[in-house]
């Protein structure tokens, strides 16, 4: 059946909020020319995107045209302003940006690993209550009080270890984690009453990162391995991020590998591949062959020892380091192409930022030692901030899924 003119309507300002979105700025002309509609139905949306609060004249495209054929539109950014968060177990770091994504505050906290629940939850909230002020995202709106909400936080975005549940969408709570993770989202949800926290596995959002704006921009199958203080893995297969039946899809911490002393627990990855790769576990690796390093700031001290060596890779102890972390990196990639055959594994998080190409070869020489499937090895260019990176997007997503909706609809 054909669409009724008020859905074919709401298709049509759909996709052009998601041009400009993807685009920027537009001509009525250029959007015409993208959208393959009428230059009626073109005026048509735009007059309707622009008395809704969504988009505005942003300029005019060149000197030599004039009238409304040369207006350029845009996506009125500050219609509503997006938080991500970075949970990790040593401490939180938040960015608040408008809605197309231009940054507009970020801070960082550190979180003791003997604070209580509650002043950790209280810490983190207060983090994201200044960085939101700064922003001017709490507090009295600009003045656009035609539209309710204007300027305000409208979505949060959390990145945290641990399992999501996939039917209710909430932090699982799991055996090694601090407390104050699930806490803080409820506390969120609390203090913050008229914005949407929307939760999801660190992991899953860094790969979410390196498939929209990292070095997986050009795959629509491939797995993450996420090498950091932790080890994690996340799945995207055929464009689609895969959590799994319980949403542990990735938990390749646990997945029993040989070169361990005993098997994994339900409750312990001991005897896992994380006891291969983990930040302790590479840590004494290098001092076994005689590497050592200063972490910087909070990075795992996996990743200064890993820079190190590379810094004097053809000395005896950092190639034999490197060799050694090659091969156990990729007993991971190996279980994971046997089972999935992605064709591409990216070495994420701060540790395969700083191997960079020069580790992720050294894994690839290796992996294709070990399996029949051709499978690429490609280092993560945004490391640790692709977490962040990764919230920022999905609250960017959920906010424009409603703002952008149908107004019957909302």
């Amino acid at each position: 059946m054909p669409a009724s003119p008020s859905t074919a309507r709401a298709i049509n300002d759909r996709l052009a909020l998601r041009l400009l979105q993807q685009e920027g700025p537009l001509t009525a002309t250029r959007l015409k020319q993208l959208t393959g509609l009428s230059r009626p139905t073109v005026a048509d949306l735009v007059e309707r995107l622009t008395a809704s609060g969504l988009v505005t004249v942003v300029g005019e495209s060149g000197e030599q045209r004039r009238g409304p054929n040369a207006r350029v539109y845009g996506i009125v950014a500050d219609r509503a302003h997006l938080a991500a968060l970075d949970v990790r177990t040593e401490g939180v770091s938040v960015v608040v940006s408008d809605l197309v994504g231009r940054v507009l505050a970020e801070d960082s906290a550190p979180i003791g690993e003997g604070t209580g629940t509650g002043p950790a939850v209280e810490r983190a909230v207060a983090l994201v209550e200044r960085a939101a002020k700064e922003a001017g995202s709490l507090g009295a709106s600009p003045p656009r009080e035609l539209v309710p909400g204007w300027g305000r936080l409208h979505t949060v975005g959390i990145g945290a270890p641990g399992l999501i549940d996939p039917a209710s969408g909430e932090l699982r709570n799991s055996t090694g984690l601090p407390a104050w993770h699930r806490r803080l989202v409820a506390a969120l949800q609390e203090r913050l009453p008229e914005a949407r926290v929307l939760v999801e596995n660190e992991t899953n959002l860094a790969a979410l990162a390196e498939q929209r704006e990292g070095v997986a921009r050009d795959r629509d199958t491939f797995v993450l391995l996420w090498i950091g203080h932790g080890t994690g893995a996340a799945v995207v297969l055929d464009g689609a991020l895969r959590r799994g039946a319980s949403g542990g899809t990735g938990e390749i911490g646990f997945l029993p590998v040989p070169g361990t002393t005993s098997l994994p627990s339900a409750t312990d990855c001991g005897g896992g591949f994380h006891s291969l790769v983990g930040s302790a576990a590479i840590a004494e690796l290098a001092a076994e062959h005689g590497v050592s390093a200063r972490p910087e700031g909070y990075e795992p001290h996996a990743a200064a020892l890993v820079r190190q060596a590379l810094a004097t890779a053809g000395s005896p102890a950092a190639d034999g380091f490197l060799d050694a972390l090659a091969d156990r990196l990729a007993i991971g990639a190996a279980s994971v192409s046997a089972v999935l055959d992605p064709g591409c594994v990216v070495l994420g998080g701060e540790v395969g930022q700083a191997g960079g190409a020069a580790l992720a070869a050294r894994v690839a020489r290796r992996l294709a030692r070990i399996s029949p499937l051709p499978t690429e090895v490609r280092a993560s260019p945004l490391g640790g901030g692709a977490v962040l990176r990764g919230a920022l997007l999905t609250a960017r997503d959920g906010a424009q899924d409603e703002l952008f909706a149908p107004q019957s609809s909302r």
